[in-house]
């Protein structure tokens, strides 16, 4: 595979909850982390004292975040309306070349800044609110 362009990682929101995708304007960074919460079923009879952990339990979660140009957009727009009803609607995170993430996610955070003589910016971060599926390309 070849080296990919941080620009195609892509993170879409359904605008009206009907499917239409759109990519969140403006944005410069974005990041997508899955996690897993492990069961430690470690007892006494654990071979050799080490850890043992039970297969398939535990939470899985991902998480988004992504920074960049404030822009005024409907994406903007959509994504305040979203933080401010407290909305659970459908993301896609498009990797290039390797496939889309899709499913429901919660913004947690919502953030914006700016500096006298620079762009204003903002930082969102969301979290992962069911079950999530992945299409490869």
């Amino acid at each position: 595979m070849a080296v990919q362009n941080g620009r195609d990682l892509l993170i879409k929101m359904d605008m009206s909850g009907n499917g239409a995708f759109e990519t969140v304007a403006g944005l410069r960074a974005t990041r997508l982390s899955f996690n897993a919460e492990t069961v430690d079923v470690t007892s006494m009879e654990s071979q050799g004292g080490w850890r043992e952990l039970l297969g398939g339990a535990g939470i899985r979660s991902a998480s988004i975040s992504g920074s960049g140009v404030f822009r005024d957009a409907s994406t903007d727009g959509r994504a305040r309306q979203i933080f401010f009803d407290g909305e659970v609607p459908r993301f896609q995170v498009v990797i290039p070349d390797f496939g889309t993430v899709e499913g429901p996610f919660q913004i947690t955070a919502l953030e914006y800044s700016g500096s006298y003589n620079g762009e204003a910016t903002y930082e969102l971060t969301l979290a992962s609110a069911g079950a999530l599926t992945f299409t490869a390309q």
